[in-house]
């Protein structure tokens, strides 16, 4: 059960392979169910019997853009990533729906290498993502003092749903694959089509890429552009292909290159001047963001220290 992002300056990469930190939820909403612990408890010990974590090491990260969080066998491995990323991901839920966390979170950096006893190690194979993202957060309560209560908040959100005009993405099949994988020198076999994986990489401001990826990994990143959360309400449960091309809000003018359509291109696959994140969702996947207000319920963090020494 692996998930692997990297983001630098050039590419930010959801890397979703096989049954991931995102994969394995089980949400018809498309929105992470927020866990029902009080201020300082910790879902995933003994409230929900999920193994904890043995032994973790915690040190300040890089301040480059580089970022990547991956499942192990045994546990979890974090390099470079924010404290803000980090709650909002062992919370399950987005960024808007965790506040009162210090300004600090959004700029200090952690490199985490956190791990089961031995013995517990089989049994991450059963979790869905859900359960091992709510593994971090009795390492959060007891390494960061972490504190936190529920209220309900009005806030506005939004929703993802299928548009008027019906879907227009392509729906991935068993059959496909990837390109051939190259034989090691010596190797007597023909190189052999690899299975396709599923994979939702995002290649610079206003490009993303999907393949063979549910709608509830791109309601996740949109979530990510749009600084809100935004829940899954399509009904759709197959995988789908697709390239996503908008022009974000902050460009403001022509792309070094010119436009592209794949990997490689300058800093933008689409020039100033193309469609809004809202448009192109609408006329390039046929489905439709609509905006939404109401009660939800958001996570107050009431405290939060600095990481205690190793």
């Amino acid at each position: 059960m692996i998930l692997g992002f990297v983001k630098d300056r050039r590419l930010s990469a959801l890397l979703l392979a096989g049954a991931c930190i995102f994969a394995g939820l089980e949400r018809s909403s498309g929105q992470v169910a927020a866990p029902t612990a009080t201020s300082g408890a910790a879902p995933g010990a003994a409230a929900t019997g999920l193994p904890t974590f043995d032994v973790a090491t915690i040190k300040p990260g890089t301040n480059d853009d580089r970022q990547m969080m991956m499942f192990t066998p045994d546990g979890i491995s974090i390099k470079g990533v924010p404290m803000q990323m980090i709650l909002h991901e062992a919370f399950g839920t987005e960024d808007d729906h965790v506040i009162g966390a210090p300004s600090w979170v959004k700029s200090t950096r952690y490199d985490i290498e956190a791990k089961v006893a031995a013995e517990d190690a089989p049994k991450l194979k059963a979790l869905t993502g859900e359960q091992r993202q709510q593994m971090l957060l009795p390492l959060l309560v007891e390494r960061f003092n972490l504190k936190y209560r529920h209220e309900m908040r009005e806030l506005t959100s939004y929703t993802l749903v299928v548009a008027k005009g019906g879907v227009k993405m392509k729906e991935s099949t068993p059959n496909d694959s990837a390109p051939a994988a190259i034989p090691k020198d010596g190797a007597a076999d023909a190189p052999k089509p690899l299975p396709k994986g599923h994979m939702l990489r995002m290649m610079g401001p206003g490009h993303i890429e999907s393949e063979g990826t549910e709608t509830k990994f791109l309601a996740h990143v949109l979530s990510q552009q749009l600084g809100k959360t935004v829940a899954d309400k399509t009904g759709l449960t197959g995988n789908y292909d697709y390239i996503l091309q908008w022009t974000p809000d902050d460009a403001t003018g022509p792309i070094p290159g010119g436009a592209g359509s794949g990997p490689g291109q300058d800093e933008s696959a689409v020039q100033a001047g193309g469609p809004s994140l809202f448009t192109a969702v609408e006329e390039q996947l046929g489905l439709k963001i609509e905006s939404t207000k109401g009660q939800v319920d958001v996570i107050v963090i009431d405290h939060l220290d600095l990481p205690s020494a190793n």
